[in-house]
């Protein structure tokens, strides 16, 4: 059950101590000034039972994992640091003879909030930063980073094989018989295979590994299996490798599984290629803080994320952001039209498109759309006879008859080579065009080249995150736990901006730092 809120309470002794020994200008000293942490017992309070003995007090466990990522600690670093320094346990609130938790309390107390409730923790310090007035809607400046996987990559055979391992685990408590049988298979697969080449290796590893899921696949589920935890694990085990065995099936289709201790990794490039996740983040141009987060696979959408990113931040604060600065990314028409969209988000978006290839012939944009039609009209005032829809591509194929482009007068200028075939030129039109042209208008006014300089805050903060926060490398498995992980390494960031903000000399707020 939930604890006492805040169970401290100063003796003139403690005060004494703190106050001779923690500098007056210690960070966390001016971040248990400046940043109402009692407002967080309301949110953290309904992650918590109404039975049981009383819990720690939930504020005290924030503060610790606070701690862990501004200081890029462990649990069990992070206690023993708190047993000594007294400017920790003054930010704990903390008397100078208490005896901290156990390091393991900060994993219960992560599993209780999940990613949930560090959103909420997150969200928090934006709310209170906009309140002191330093959170703008004027502009947001959008950029992802990679986050490196905390898994070995294994070879693909060693790849089918762990979860061909996991599987016959997780099946065992249901048909154990069978299960004795198959790793009886598995011992004389590998002398039998153990002289051969790795493709066929794979092969028969492979095979033997469908031939498990034929009958896995037929198991019937206990009663009440919705909440039985191992025919659960057997459902994600069994959904894994039928994943793996589809990558195997289809090299080419990518989004392949790179790991079974953690399947929600990807192959991604950012630079180089890397296996892991990407952080992608917005930030507030004039306070330079980070006001919405996601974490995506390493081969994510992150033009889309753009949306998300605004949409989350403006369902959660009741804002109106005018502005918006991402990367060449963001150069995609679905984007853009949601973003510009004057009845939906109707955010300016700046983003730098690609260059263009030159040319001396016609581009699409000369041939004119008829719209009643259906058709494009040339340059020489012939309209097109086909059309055709490519709808991966959002576009539409236009063709012209071969006669009529072999008799006009403006070939050398439409075709860089003499017509051949049935047909003569072939136009394609972008569904949105609208959106390339506007963006590629924007970006030759001064408008754009005053917001793109701002860019570099975005691309500086998130060097931030990763090198100073422990962002960069992930500490556990599952895109979940990294969102979890990630969310905290903001928060420390954020943290230490509005400290920064608040109690700089040239604050009004300064006084009360």
């Amino acid at each position: 059950m939930l604890g006492d809120p805040a169970p401290f309470r100063p003796t003139p002794f403690d005060l004494e101590v703190f106050e001779s020994y923690v500098p007056p200008d210690h960070h966390l000293r001016k971040c248990l000034q400046v940043l109402d942490w009692d407002a967080f017992h309301e949110i953290l309070a309904p992650f918590y039972a109404d039975i049981g003995r009383p819990s720690e007090p939930p504020v005290l466990m924030l503060k610790l994992e606070y701690l862990r990522y501004q200081y890029n600690l462990s649990d069990r670093q992070v206690i023993e640091r708190a047993e000594t320094d007294l400017a920790f346990r003054l930010f704990l609130q903390v008397d100078v003879y208490d005896t901290l938790v156990h390091p393991t309390s900060l994993c219960c107390f992560r599993g209780r909030l999940g990613i949930a409730g560090f959103r909420q923790v997150f969200r928090q310090i934006v709310s209170q930063a906009r309140k002191h007035g330093l959170v703008k809607d004027r502009l947001r400046l959008k950029d992802a980073t990679h986050v490196i996987a905390n898994i070995a990559v294994p070879s693909t055979l060693a790849l089918v094989a762990q979860v061909r391992d996991q599987l016959l685990a997780a099946a065992e408590v249901f048909d154990p018989v069978r299960v004795e049988g198959e790793r009886v298979n598995v011992q004389l697969l590998r002398e039998r295979t153990g002289e051969q080449k790795n493709e066929q290796r794979l092969v028969a590893r492979v095979t033997h590994l469908r031939e498990i899921l034929a009958w896995v696949d037929l198991l019937t589920s206990p009663e009440d299996g919705s909440n039985d935890g191992a025919w659960q694990t057997l459902l994600e085990c069994r959904q894994l490798a039928h994943k793996i065995l589809r990558d195997q099936e289809h090299p080419d289709a990518g989004d392949h599984t790179r790991s079974t201790v953690d399947p929600d990794v990807r192959r991604g490039k950012h630079g180089q290629w890397y296996d892991g996740y990407l952080l992608d983040i917005s930030m507030d141009a004039d306070s330079e803080l980070i006001t919405e987060i996601n974490v995506l696979p390493a081969n994510g959408a992150e033009a889309a994320d753009a949306v998300q990113l605004i949409q989350q931040e403006e369902a959660t604060h009741g804002n109106d952001i005018e502005q918006l600065s991402i990367d060449g990314i963001g150069f995609n028409g679905p984007v853009l039209r949601e973003l510009e969209d004057p009845e939906g988000l109707a955010v300016d978006t700046y983003v730098p498109p690609p260059k263009e290839a030159e040319t001396d012939i016609f581009t699409p944009e000369d041939f004119v759309e008829a719209p009643e039609q259906g058709r494009v009209i040339c340059p020489a005032g012939e309209t097109s006879s086909y059309r055709q829809r490519d709808s991966r591509n959002r576009s539409s194929v236009h063709r012209f008859k071969r006669v009529t482009c072999d008799d006009c007068e403006l070939l050398s200028l439409c075709m860089s080579h003499p017509p051949q075939g049935t047909f003569g030129k072939t136009v394609r039109k972008n569904d949105y065009q609208a959106e390339y042209d506007r963006a590629r208008q924007k970006a030759t006014t001064a408008e754009y080249d005053e917001v793109r300089s701002e860019h570099p805050k975005v691309e500086r903060k998130l060097g931030e995150v990763t090198n100073r926060h422990g962002g960069r490398r992930a500490r556990y498995w599952g895109d979940g736990k990294v969102l979890i992980q990630e969310l905290m390494s903001c928060t420390a960031t954020n943290v230490k901006r509005v400290v920064r903000l608040i109690c700089a000399p040239t604050s009004r707020l300064a006084r009360e730092c």
